[in-house]
């Protein structure tokens, strides 16, 4: 373990990157096969060698100074200052203990507000940093395994050492399902599971909504780790359905496990809900853009079809919806923060949607 987690360590290596996608790739194959077969004498160990590869992969931290010595403290109180991130991020104070932490907690919650106000606080970040001595880095980054290369932040490298993150269409790549996946749909939701799954691990802002794991509320994943063991589980399920459907190619049952794999994606969510022209929110559209090619199959295959996308005021469109939640925090009072679940009539057949919305008072 010592050795794994020095060469983990190592800067600008490739020996490094391999062994941390080579990771990613047992990690997600032992998670599968200890659902295809429960009862497997071995199943108890894997748990432990599962929580050692958890451990392997988390990002290092860098705790070389304590609160009170913050290089970065100006940046910190100018952005728990700032009135219109507030509007996005809700009223929350960063809760950071090191430069590093505090740079990564910046960027991300950057992730969720629109995407003209992440650009000028990115470059007003940096600057902060720059004139405490640190450098920007983008070669020292965090990979999420996904279906494209993308640096999501630089990190840092100077008098603040702090990792950047990126999609990372290699870490992907190494993973046993896109190995064996010869479907480019297949491909593009592999990269969407495995995402979802590695962003919990570092973003414990995360919440999600998903009806059929919890109804009655949008709950923390990292505050409840059985509801986030039982959210990994019903996304990786609903991967698998969609994984059967398309290799059947029945068109209506695609569409269906598609709209359920969509809702479990748009499911994972921050509060408020991140704005829908955030880094976050485009990501989580590009699920939604997919629905209409296999929407498109089912008309051409003689089924009537209507999907659609629920936004606007709650009023307008409640008679479509059912089970929704509600936040008394984000967006305009009395209008949908987040489309949880797209309405569908097919063939004749209504499927309700699911909403968050604001409380009118």
């Amino acid at each position: 373990m010592q050795h794994l987690r020095h060469l983990l360590e190592t800067e600008n290596s490739h020996l490094a990157q391999l062994l941390r996608f080579s990771l990613y790739g047992i990690q997600a194959s032992l998670k599968q096969a200890q659902k295809e077969f429960p009862l497997d004498p071995g199943a108890k160990l894997c748990d432990e060698v599962l929580q050692e590869i958890h451990s392997l992969l988390q990002p290092t931290s860098y705790k070389s100074n304590s609160n009170s010595e913050l290089k970065l403290s100006r940046l910190q109180e100018a952005f728990d200052a700032d009135k219109e991130l507030k509007l996005y991020l809700g009223n929350s104070q960063l809760q950071s203990q090191t430069d590093a932490e505090l740079w990564n907690e910046i960027q991300r919650k950057l992730l969720r507000v629109p995407e003209d106000l992440a650009t000028s606080w990115r470059q007003r970040a940096l600057t902060l940093a720059q004139e405490v001595g640190a450098v920007e880095n983008t070669s020292d980054l965090y990979p999420l395994p996904f279906i494209r290369d993308e640096i999501i932040y630089p990190g840092l490298s100077g008098t603040i050492q702090a990792k950047g993150l990126c999609l990372s269409e290699k870490a992907l790549s190494y993973t046993e399902i896109a190995q064996a996946s010869k479907s480019k749909d297949l491909n593009f939701l592999a990269g969407y599971l495995f995402l979802c799954i590695n962003i919990i691990e570092i973003e414990p802002d995360l919440h999600h909504a998903l009806k059929s794991v919890f109804s009655f509320d949008i709950v923390s994943l990292n505050s409840k780790p059985e509801q986030q063991n039982q959210y990994i589980e019903a996304l990786t399920h609903r991967f698998q359905r969609t994984q059967k459907a398309v290799e059947n190619a029945d068109s209506v049952s695609t569409l269906r496990a598609w709209i359920d794999m969509d809702e479990a994606i748009h499911s994972l969510v921050f509060i408020p809900p991140g704005d829908r022209y955030s880094w976050w929110g485009k990501l989580q559209q590009e699920s939604r853009r997919m629905l209409k090619k296999f929407v498109d199959q089912a008309i051409n295959a003689g089924n009537e079809v209507k999907i659609r996308q629920l936004s606007g005021l709650y009023a307008d469109i409640c008679a479509l919806t059912k089970d929704d939640l509600q936040l008394d925090c984000g967006g305009n009072p009395g209008e949908v923060l987040t489309c949880l679940r797209v309405y569908a009539r097919i063939n004749q057949e209504d499927s309700p949607g699911r909403v968050i919305f604001r409380s009118s008072r």
